[in-house]
């Protein structure tokens, strides 16, 4: 096999931005930031969401009230029509 054609496959800190939740996993991630973790320096890799943070894996699923939305599209794109119709019974 040829030298110097991967990356270095090393452990990483992950830090969830959100939840300020660090875990360790394996990488070929190289960063500048470094921290020390459990008496260990590793270079760091933040995350905006992990398993930590995730609604699924949390359980606080948000409740998506689709109702409201389409009855906001139907007022929204009714106004138009309804204005239509009533232009066509004055002009006849």
């Amino acid at each position: 096999m040829k030298k110097d054609t991967h990356p270095e496959y090393q452990e990483v800190l992950f830090i969830d931005s959100s939840t300020n939740a660090k875990f360790l996993c394996r990488s070929t991630l190289q960063t500048k930031e470094t921290e020390t973790y459990e008496g260990k320096e590793y270079p760091v890799c933040r995350v905006s969401v992990s398993s930590d943070s995730h609604p699924f894996y949390t359980g606080s699923n948000q409740f998506i009230d689709t109702e409201g939305r389409v009855d906001k599209f139907r007022k929204r794109y009714a106004k138009p029509a309804q204005k239509k119709e009533s232009t066509d019974k004055e002009e006849k």
